[in-house]
């Protein structure tokens, strides 16, 4: 089993103390030293993965921001942290991870999949130089999926795409699309791992049986919202709209990443809400089964 870590955005605010429209890119700009931290925590509590703190570091954020000058500095330093983070547990890969265009969970937002393809690309060279594979998150569509497929994979690095589904049918995207209907683009571009990210973990569960069974590996990590607010739709949104939930300890979650990896997954980890204690409750039960 590859145990991932767990979410940044979260553990950045919790540690910051506030919840800004840039989200985790806030602590890039106030404390980069903070997102080290988190990146240790994970490792020490046994995740073999440092996924870097890029995932909102797109030009498009940036430029509404007026802080378009800032892409190359922050990815540079969110990358920078990841590597040291690896470099000093003395083990482990770094993950390059690049999130959705236009907003999370908002696939109409994204451009199309060929002008989509030319960011990711730009923003995939510049992981290369740091990263061991990239890692395209939270894609919410078809098309979502295919322009970052499209421009993650000229750097010739290894590309796991990771998939968002509704809440109410894990079997569905966030853009109303059948999850199977993924299979022929992930035939044409043959990523090396396939998973279902940021969705309930009730959601995962039912989605992941749609992926098991072809030539990539499969994995999961879950979010520990309530919900996604109607409200968070934006780049303007920020995260104290998305509550926490209350019945997602350690010891929860690790009930569903072992139906998880019953159905097939070799691949888990988490997502926002889930911190370094839940990471920790898998790698010591994963390393027991092995």
């Amino acid at each position: 089993m590859i145990i991932l870590d767990g979410g940044m955005g979260q553990e950045l605010i919790k540690r910051a103390g506030r919840a800004t429209d840039l989200w985790s890119m806030q602590a890039l700009l106030d404390a980069p030293q903070m997102v080290r931290e988190v990146h240790d925590e994970y490792f020490a509590a046994g995740a073999s993965i440092a996924t870097t703190n890029t995932y909102s570091i797109l030009p498009d954020r940036l430029l509404s921001k007026g802080l378009g000058d800032q892409l190359i500095p922050m990815t540079r330093t969110a990358c920078e942290m990841a590597v040291a983070a690896r470099d000093a547990h003395g083990s482990g890969l770094v993950a390059g991870s690049l999130g959705p265009q236009g907003f999370s969970y908002q696939p109409d937002q994204c451009p199309p999949a060929e002008q989509a393809a030319e960011v990711y690309a730009d923003l995939a060279r510049l992981h290369a130089n740091y990263v061991d594979f990239h890692l395209l998150e939270t894609m919410s569509s078809i098309d979502q999926a295919r322009g970052g497929l499209m421009g993650a994979q000229l750097t010739g690095l290894p590309v796991w795409v990771a998939f968002s589904v509704s809440d109410d049918d894990g079997r569905l995207l966030r853009s109303g699309e059948p999850l199977a209907d993924v299979l022929p683009l992930l035939k044409e571009y043959r990523p090396e791992a396939v998973l279902i990210n940021c969705s309930s973990p009730e959601a995962v569960s039912d989605g992941l049986s749609s992926l098991v069974g072809h030539d990539f590996k499969v994995g999961a990590y879950a979010n520990g919202f309530t919900k996604i607010h109607a409200d968070f739709n934006s780049i303007n949104a920020t995260v104290d709209l998305l509550e926490a939930r209350t019945d997602l300890g350690p010891d929860a979650y690790l009930t569903f990443a072992k139906g998880w990896a019953a159905t097939g997954a070799s691949i888990i980890g988490g997502c926002c809400e889930v911190g370094p204690k839940h990471i920790e409750a898998l790698a010591e039960y994963f390393a027991e089964v092995r």
